[in-house]
């Protein structure tokens, strides 16, 4: 076993793997807890919260049963007890408790980004290694329904040779909400360079591997606002691909997610995976039923020559989102030794581009890696 596969149970193979879950906010409440208790081997037995309603929400949520820590280094206290810690803390914390956690002899899952640097994201890796543990990124987008139907298409040739990809993730926000997630300050790792723009720019590297040069533009539109709300960022990939990524909170318009252009044929595709939505509104994945659907209605479609919005192109079944996938693989990758779904080496990958993405659209220039 080594840092980037997995490791036995703690609990010695017996009864499901036993889970710390650090934050009960957005991201642990919709998709963290949600999705383990969803995972055949894994069980939520601990939440970090000193918050009496997010106490109480979880409990109602997860069971009496429920356990609570109001800091993180009591999870650290009895480790023993405990088989993996995820992280769905502010971005700020990411580091800091990961290193925490891995002393501890914890495995750990973070949420994206990792870290503030790729630097920091290979320092963790590094001692992953070092305490034989795994640890993995929660790029969970690399489970949305569009992407999962662009892979198929490129691995079936659909599309020739792909010569662009456009990715969009794009919203209408025209006021700031607050919060650490739109703060100016450097140490929470806010803006959506590093919130969205670490799903596209993920989504991007797997699809057509590593980044030669970036080149980005990054503002400040929102009155009020202190971090950035609408950036570009383009890529030029190894291999000649071409990616051009938007994200961006100042959208009156919404553009399609993807348009994948290729020697043969083009994709565009609509809409956001369905995933999050069903979260936020309570539904939950269960063994059996349908998940991640999407109807007709919202197919890409593939074709040449004339726009799908004019009828052009041929709809393409789009796949259905698999969230659950993602705990899955680190089920197994724990019990069983099976591959790590993103290590800690692909995200610093992702980071030296959100790198390069700030220090061009600082300066004015195009970065080569």
């Amino acid at each position: 076993m080594t840092g980037t596969t997995g490791t036995t149970g703690m609990n010695g193979g017996s009864g499901p793997l036993r889970v710390g879950l650090v934050g009960y906010g957005l991201a642990g409440s919709v998709f963290h807890a949600p999705l383990i208790a969803a995972t055949e081997g894994l069980v939520l037995d601990t939440v970090v919260t000193s918050n009496p309603e997010r106490q109480e929400q979880a409990r109602a949520e997860h069971g009496a049963g429920l356990r609570f820590a109001g800091r993180p280094e009591e999870l650290w206290a009895r480790a023993g007890e405990l088989d993996l810690i995820v992280l769905a803390s502010p971005n700020k914390t990411h580091v800091p408790l990961a290193t925490a956690a891995l002393e501890a002899g914890l495995p750990v899952v973070v949420d994206k980004p990792i870290a503030g640097t790729a630097a920091e994201a290979r320092t963790l890796a590094a001692l992953a290694e070092e305490k034989d543990l795994f640890l993995s990124v929660f790029q969970n987008r690399r489970w949305d329904n569009d992407f999962r139907t662009l892979q198929r298409l490129l691995a079936d040739g659909t599309l020739g040779d792909v010569w662009r990809f456009e990715s969009r993730f794009e919203r209408w926000r025209p006021r700031p909400k607050g919060g650490w997630r739109e703060s100016g300050n450097p140490e929470e790792i806010g803006g959506l360079l590093y919130d969205l723009g670490s799903h596209v720019v993920d989504q991007a590297l797997v699809l057509f591997g590593p980044a030669a040069s970036v080149y980005a533009e990054s503002d400040v539109r929102r009155a009020g606002a202190e971090a950035d709300d609408d950036t570009f960022i383009a890529i030029t990939h190894a291999n000649g691909v071409r990616s051009h990524l938007y994200v961006s909170a100042t959208t009156a318009q919404l553009g399609p997610r993807f348009r994948v252009l290729g020697s043969e044929a083009g994709y565009v595709k609509y809409g956001l995976d369905p995933q999050e939505a069903a979260l936020r509104e309570g539904e939950r994945p269960r063994a059996g039923k349908p998940w991640g659907v999407e109807p007709e209605t919202m197919w890409g479609r593939v074709g040449s020559g004339e726009s799908p919005l004019t009828g052009g192109g041929t709809p393409v079944p789009t796949a259905d989102g698999d969230y659950p996938a993602y705990y899955a693989a680190v089920a197994a990758a724990l019990r069983d030794g099976a591959p790590n779904p993103v290590p800690a080496t692909q995200a610093a990958a992702a980071l030296d581009v959100l790198e390069a993405a700030r220090r061009s659209a600082r300066d004015g220039l195009v970065v080569t890696l």
